[in-house]
């Protein structure tokens, strides 16, 4: 079993920066893919970013050059810094990960089997 908690979400002004963190148990947390993803109301949630084992990235192309996913294998921690943040950033944004070793970031949410509670972002125009 995985435990992730997040933190750091809040209200901000367009323009404005954030970062997420995301707090993982376990002892493999480095063979751990994990990903950001977030849901807006009345919509699906979907893929922000996503980091493989090994420390590959991916980012929807409407975060692109904005946001940017990290993971401190030591802390057992993985980050969303997110910049130029714009209202349509709204959400609520969830950590997710999995324990299954990956070189190639994976995009699916039915590619992780461990979610946080999700932490609110607000972006105020």
């Amino acid at each position: 079993q995985v435990q992730l908690v997040e933190s750091g979400g809040g209200l901000v002004q367009t323009g404005d920066s954030l970062r997420l963190s995301c707090a993982a148990s376990g002892r493999t947390f480095s063979s751990y893919h994990m990903g950001w993803f977030r849901q807006a109301p009345g919509k699906e949630r979907e893929l922000v970013a996503a980091i493989s084992s090994s420390g590959g990235r991916y980012y929807a192309d409407s975060v692109k050059g904005r946001f940017t996913i990290s993971r401190d294998n030591g802390k057992n921690t993985v980050y969303l810094q997110m910049n130029s943040l714009k209202p349509e950033d709204t959400a609520v944004y969830y950590c997710a990960a999995d324990r299954r070793y990956t070189d190639v970031p994976r995009t699916g949410r039915y590619d992780y089997g461990y979610w946080g509670q999700g932490t609110q972002v607000t972006v105020s125009s």
